[in-house]
C-alpha cells in the first residue's frame, strides 16, 4: 500500500514540474524575432478570436498601455491588423492575419514535435498516466 500524499509537497512538486515543462516548451521556438509576451498575445488572439486591445490586455493580465505596444509591434511585422470597432468609434478590433496564423502554427508544430519526441521515450504505461494527469490538470486549471 502506498503512503498518503502530502498535499503541500505535491503542490510544490507539481508547480515546479509544470514550470519546467513550460520553460522547455517555450524554448522550442521557430525564431527569436518575437518576445514571449508578443507570442502569448498572438496565441490568445488565435485561440479566442478578434477582440479589442482592452479585452486582450485583460486576458493577458497586462496593463492596456503595455498591450498597445505589443499590438503595435505585432502589427509592424504583419501578424495582426486593427480595424474599426463596429459600434464604438473610440475602439479598434485586433485580429490575427494570415502571416500571424502561419507563425502560430509553426510555433505550435515545433513545440508539439519536441513533446512528441519526449513522449516517444516513455513507456505505454507512463503515457497513459500522463494522459490521465493532463485531464486532471485541465480540471485544476478550470478547463474541464
Amino acid at each position: 500500500m502506498s503512503e498518503p500524499v502530502d498535499n503541500r509537497s505535491l503542490a510544490s512538486r507539481l508547480r515546479l514540474s509544470v514550470v519546467r515543462l513550460n520553460r522547455k516548451l517555450r524554448a522550442q521556438r521557430t525564431s527569436q524575432d518575437l518576445s514571449l509576451t508578443q507570442i502569448s498575445a498572438l496565441s490568445t488572439l488565435h485561440k479566442c478570436g478578434q477582440m479589442t486591445p482592452g479585452q486582450l490586455a485583460a486576458k493577458e493580465g497586462v496593463q492596456p498601455p503595455s498591450m498597445t505596444r505589443v499590438i503595435a509591434a505585432l502589427e509592424e511585422v504583419g501578424y495582426v491588423e486593427r480595424s474599426p470597432h463596429p459600434t464604438d468609434g473610440r475602439q479598434a478590433i485586433v485580429a490575427v492575419t494570415g502571416e500571424g496564423l502561419a507563425y502560430v502554427h509553426a510555433a505550435i508544430s515545433a513545440r508539439e514535435a519536441w513533446l512528441d519526441e519526449r513522449l516517444a521515450e516513455l513507456s505505454g504505461e507512463e503515457r497513459e498516466v500522463l494522459s490521465r494527469a493532463a485531464e486532471i490538470i485541465d480540471r485544476l486549471a478550470g478547463h474541464g
